[in-house]
């Protein structure tokens, strides 16, 4: 095989693209990224079954759901994650590290309390064990997005990004043991068992690097009102600076370019029960050979961007999701409760997809942004996509009652094409910083 050579002469190899991914600072993203994913998925998944299991009602449960609003919200308090040093943290760790720390803290702290109470006696404990436990991961979010984003350039962004995500998937897996914990012993023992995995988390931190980049334009000169202006509002004055004219179509991009998989995905179960599959059968693809096309998803999406470049790659992305979501039609059409070889084509084609977006979306997203202000305008970034997607997501299934299954998973399939139009539209008349090239000095020199 040949190494091929990127616009701008960067010439890449298979050896460097396989081997980028063994290098200490991938690792380091390997370990935030499950302690990135463990909080989510403990006050996303496993909360609601402990309610439930302990009778509350599925009204109340709903409710509880609005504490993952921080998640959606983290680009509120972003500017105090980029700007504010905590007192003895900051000279110890830096400034990246000590959020972090704190950060972890904050969810072990969470999830202490909630192992602690009992929601038959009352709910307010558990609120208050839900909503820290929430705030804190979603701020450990906004740290390490900005600890990624410095501590590599943008040709290893999407290297990055998949690290990241496996390690969000290990997370998943683990919450799956404290379920079974939950089985073997009880609630309590569960959550004290997530809370050690978060602790042991959070002492590996003190043995990752700091990052350098970004750390000198962090400081804030001048009175009160001054560090004010400086923290919230510049990060987004400089954003829109850089971009110009290109806002407009960079965002209108981050905003459709994942929604198909978001609306397709909130069907894909009720397809499922509509058809007749049985609950263990689905059950063991989406664990087995679809969690093993996630994993390989998230890698191929790392290697084809290294080596390929992430326009290039972002495009390849578009096309598996138009095909993957066009396999759900098809087995719409055509499946019956028996068909466990349509429904094993189109989950590993689904999560291949999804694990390929995944890596290469996250790494545009981290292309756009200054290290001098990453957790700012990352999360500023992220709240873009999630809040439209999300909002759209809920009239899923108003559409699939409209037009049924067939239609539905058709019209998905199709959002990716403006999409397309407005990636080539970026890629062919876009500025480098449209495109995500923009080189920060002081980033790639790492």
């Amino acid at each position: 095989m040949t190494d091929v050579t990127l616009p701008g002469g960067d010439k890449r190899g298979w050896r460097e693209t396989v081997l980028v991914y063994f290098t200490p600072v991938m690792l380091s993203m390997l370990i935030l990224g499950f302690a990135s994913g463990l909080p989510l998925y403990m006050v996303f998944q496993k909360l609601s079954f402990w309610l439930r299991d302990a009778g509350i009602e599925r009204s109340t449960i709903g409710f509880f759901y609005w504490v993952t609003l921080s998640y959606t919200l983290k680009f509120l308090w972003s500017p105090i994650v980029d700007r504010v040093k905590i007192p003895i943290l900051h000279s110890l760790f830096g400034a990246r590290r000590s959020w972090i720390v704190t950060a972890i803290t904050g969810t072990i702290a969470g999830l202490v309390i909630i192992s602690q109470t009992d929601p038959t006696q009352g709910l307010l404990p558990v609120a208050i064990g839900a909503l820290l436990l929430s705030y804190s991961g979603a701020t450990l979010d906004v740290a390490i997005d900005a600890w990624r984003i410095e501590s590599a350039p943008n040709r290893m962004q999407a290297n990055m990004a998949a690290a990241y995500s496996l390690g969000y998937r290990f997370a998943y897996m683990t919450s799956g043991v404290g379920l079974a914990i939950s089985e073997w012993s009880d609630w309590t023992w569960s959550f004290l068992a997530m809370a050690l995995a978060m602790g042991i988390s959070m002492v590996l931190v003190f043995f990752i690097k700091e990052p350098a980049a970004g750390a000198g334009k962090r400081e804030l000169e001048g009175g009160f009102a001054s560090k004010v202006v400086n923290a919230v509002w510049e990060p987004f004055k400089q954003f829109l600076g850089r971009l110009g004219f290109w806002f407009f179509p960079v965002i209108a991009l981050i905003m459709i370019y994942r929604m198909s998989d978001f609306t397709m995905g909130v069907m894909a179960s009720p397809l499922y029960a509509d058809i007749g599959f049985n609950r263990a059968i689905v059950g063991g693809i989406q664990s087995g050979p679809g969690l093993i096309a996630t994993f390989t998803g998230l890698f191929i999406g790392g290697v084809a961007a290294f080596r390929f470049g992430l326009m290039r790659a972002m495009v390849i992305g578009l096309i598996i999701t138009f095909i993957t979501n066009g396999a759900y039609a098809w087995l719409a059409a055509t499946a019956g409760p028996d068909s466990i070889w349509q429904l094993t084509v189109a989950i590993v084609g689904d999560n291949l997809a999804g694990g390929f977006v995944t890596t290469v979306f996250i790494a545009y997203l981290s292309s756009l942004v200054d290290p001098a202000n990453a957790a700012t305008q990352y999360a500023l970034l992220a709240s873009f996509y999630a809040l439209v997607s999300k909002f759209l997501s809920g009239f899923s299934g108003v559409l699939a009652d409209a037009v049924g299954y067939v239609y539905f998973f058709i019209i998905t399939a199709s959002v990716t094409i403006p999409a397309a139009l407005l990636l080539a539209f970026v890629m062919i008349a876009g500025t480098e910083a449209a495109k995500g090239k923009l080189k920060f000095a002081e980033r790639e020199t790492i």
